[in-house]
C-alpha cells in the first residue's frame, strides 16, 4: 500500500479491506491508516454508498453507547453488509439483533435469562465432557486431523443445541445453511433460501414446544410466545440468532486461537504449564482482543446528527464500527501486534460494547477457556501438520477464521 500512516488516501477506500497474508492475525493495514488519520472516516461499500467507518476504541465506545445510533436495518441508508441482507430485510422478524430502545431491552431480557452466570456455570461440566470426548475421538483417528471439523465446529454446535433444545443431528443442515446466510458473496436468492430453510425449521420446533415444553431455552422462548409477549416468528428468530451466533463465532475463535498459540510458543507454554485458572481466563480476553474475528464491522445508522472526532455524521448516514481495528489501537493496548496473555485486555471490544454487546459472551468465554486449557494439556506436543503459510484464511464470511487446520501430535 502506497500511503504512509500520515497520508490520507487519494480516494474513498473500499470496505471491507483485505488483510495482509504476511500477518493474517492483524487487522487490515488500511484500517490502521484511517485510524491514524481520523478514527471516523468515510469508506465505500458494495452498493456504492459511503458510510462512516469507526476505527478508534474511544470513538467506537462513544457511538455504540449513543441512543442516536440505531440497528434498525429497515431504514434507508443502513449499510447492509451485502446485497442479500439488504434484499431480504423485510422477511426477518424483529429481534434483539435489529431493534432499539425499549423494544430491544424487552427482547434482551428474554434472552439474557439463557446466559446467566449460574446457567453457564452449570453447563461447564457438559462443555468439559464434550471437549474431552471430541479430543478422544480425534486422537483415536488418523493423523493429521483437521481441528476445525474435529473440535472447533462441534464444541459450540453441541453446546448451543443442548441449550436450545435443538437436535444435534441437524447440525450439518444448520452449518450448511448458516454458512450460506453469512457468505459475503451470496446472492439475494441464496441468502433468502438459506434463511427460509433455517427459520421454518426453527419455527416448527417453537410451535411444538409451545404445547410440549422441555427444560431448554427454546421452550422458554416458546413460553413467551404462548403467553402473548412475542409471536412465534419472533421466538423462532431469537432461537435462530442464538444458534448461528452460538457456533459461528466460537468455532472461529477456537481454530484461529489455536493457530495463533501454535505460532506463539512462548504464550502457548504459559497456558500449557499453568496451574492457576486465572492464566487461561486472562488468555481468552487477550485472544479476543488480538484475533478480531468480527472483521466486517457492526452495522448501524444515525438517527440524528452527531458531531464526533471533528466529523459531522448526519441523520440517515450509515455507520460501520470496525471492532478488530480498535482492539489494535496502540493508545489503548501498547504494542498491540504482540500476543501477550499476561496483559490486561479487559477493555477489548471483541464482544462489542453498549446495549447490543454480545449476550452470549459468558458462554463463549467458558467454551474457549475449557478448550484452550484442555487441548494443550492433553496434547502438549500439538503442532501444525502443514506450513503456516499454507493455512487458508476465510475473509468471505461475517466472522474471520480458517477453513481447516491440519494438526498432528
Amino acid at each position: 500500500m502506497s500511503e504512509t500512516a500520515t497520508e490520507a488516501p487519494n480516494e474513498t477506500p473500499y470496505f471491507p479491506m483485505d488483510r495482509d497474508s504476511r500477518c493474517p492475525f492483524a487487522p487490515p493495514e488500511g484500517t490502521k491508516i484511517l485510524r491514524e488519520i481520523n478514527p471516523v472516516s468515510r469508506v465505500k461499500i458494495w452498493d456504492g454508498s459511503t458510510p462512516w467507518l469507526i476505527t478508534g476504541l474511544d470513538a467506537q465506545k462513544t457511538l455504540l453507547g449513543d441512543p442516536r445510533i440505531s440497528v434498525d436495518e429497515t431504514l434507508a441508508g443502513f449499510p447492509h453488509w451485502n446485497e442479500g441482507m439488504k434484499a431480504n430485510v423485510s422477511i426477518r422478524p424483529k429481534s434483539v439483533f435489529n431493534s432499539d430502545g425499549e423494544e430491544h431491552a424487552r427482547f434482551r431480557r428474554m434472552m439474557t435469562r439463557a446466559f446467566t452466570v449460574k446457567r453457564v456455570k452449570a453447563l461447564r461440566p457438559f462443555i468439559q465432557q464434550t471437549v474431552d470426548e471430541l479430543i478422544d475421538a480425534m486422537t483415536e483417528g488418523p493423523k493429521p486431523a483437521d481441528l476445525v471439523t474435529a473440535l472447533a465446529l462441534p464444541v459450540p454446535s453441541i453446546v448451543i443445541c443442548q441449550m436450545l433444545g435443538v437436535p444435534y443431528e441437524n447440525h450439518d443442515f444448520f452449518q450448511e445453511n448458516s454458512v450460506q446466510a453469512v457468505d459475503r458473496y451470496a446472492t439475494p436468492e441464496e441468502n433468502m433460501q438459506a434463511f427460509a430453510n433455517m427459520f421454518m425449521f426453527m419455527h416448527e420446533i417453537v410451535e411444538k414446544k409451545m404445547s410440549e415444553p422441555a427444560d431448554d431455552v427454546l421452550s422458554d422462548f416458546a413460553g413467551y410466545a404462548r403467553d402473548g409477549d412475542i409471536d412465534a416468528a419472533e421466538a423462532a428468530q431469537m432461537g435462530l440468532g442464538m444458534l448461528i451466533a452460538g457456533h459461528e463465532t466460537s468455532a472461529n475463535m477456537i481454530a484461529l486461537g489455536t493457530l495463533a498459540l501454535l505460532e506463539n510458543p512462548d504464550q502457548l507454554k504459559l497456558i500449557r504449564d499453568a496451574e492457576d485458572d486465572k492464566v487461561v481466563i486472562n488468555a481468552v480476553e487477550e485472544m479476543m482482543r488480538y484475533l478480531g474475528i468480527i472483521h466486517n464491522g457492526q452495522r448501524r445508522i444515525a438517527l440524528e446528527d452527531i458531531e464526533i472526532s471533528g466529523q459531522h455524521i448526519k441523520a440517515g448516514d450509515g455507520v460501520i464500527v470496525e471492532l478488530s481495528s480498535s482492539n489494535w489501537d496502540p493508545e489503548a493496548f501498547p504494542e498491540p501486534e504482540k500476543l501477550d496473555i499476561t496483559r490486561s485486555a479487559r477493555l477489548h471490544t471483541g464482544f462489542g460494547f453498549g446495549p447490543h454487546q454480545c449476550i452470549g459472551q459468558q458462554l463463549a468465554r467458558a467454551e474457549l477457556q475449557i478448550v484452550y486449557n484442555t487441548l494443550f494439556k492433553r496434547l502438549p506436543d500439538l503442532a501444525l501438520a502443514i506450513p503456516a503459510e499454507e493455512v487458508e484464511f476465510k475473509s468471505d464470511r461475517l466472522a474471520y477464521g480458517v477453513y481447516s487446520l491440519p494438526v498432528t501430535w
